[in-house]
């Protein structure tokens, strides 16, 4: 196995992951201002990314295994044990597992938004087609009557 493809290929993600994370953070802010054609934008830029991180997430663990180790952290730190900058490669795998996790966590935030934007959307949706629930009060300060029909008047 070629020492310098698979170190190329974690430093080579870790940028990927760096420029990812910007641009799940930028997605936040679009999300937070309902920007979609910032995050139409944004998901066209991510796709990429995405791909090229599993891809040679998949070519990282092919190397590994080709050199009869595990294709898992153990496996790369048996390599590195073996390499005279092992130190500096298990720095970097570590460094890119610490980024893909901040990216992860990025994402759930992301994704925490998304589902308080969509129930406020529906909210919002049910009180326009006037099947809004028990919450909201008549005009004399008394909990509506969801089964009664009343004129807009009384509304």
């Amino acid at each position: 196995m070629s020492t310098n493809t698979l170190h190329q290929l974690l430093l080579d993600d870790i940028g990927h992951a760096e420029q990812l994370l910007m641009l799940i953070d930028a997605e936040y802010q679009a999300l937070q201002a309902r920007d979609l054609q910032s995050l139409e934008k944004l998901l066209a830029d991510k796709l990429p990314l995405l791909t090229l991180l599993d891809q040679h997430g998949q070519q990282r663990s092919r190397l590994l295994i080709e050199a009869n180790f595990n294709p898992n952290a153990d496996g790369l730190k048996h390599y590195a044990n073996l390499l005279a900058n092992g130190d500096q490669l298990l720095q970097d795998s570590k460094h890119l597992a610490e980024l893909i996790g901040q990216c992860q966590q990025a994402n759930v935030r992301n994704g925490r938004l998304i589902k308080a934007n969509q129930s406020s959307t529906s909210s919002l949706l049910s009180i326009i087609r006037g099947s809004h629930g028990q919450g909201l009060y008549d005009s004399r300060g008394g909990a509506a009557r969801i089964a009664s029909k009343r004129p807009i008047s009384q509304a």
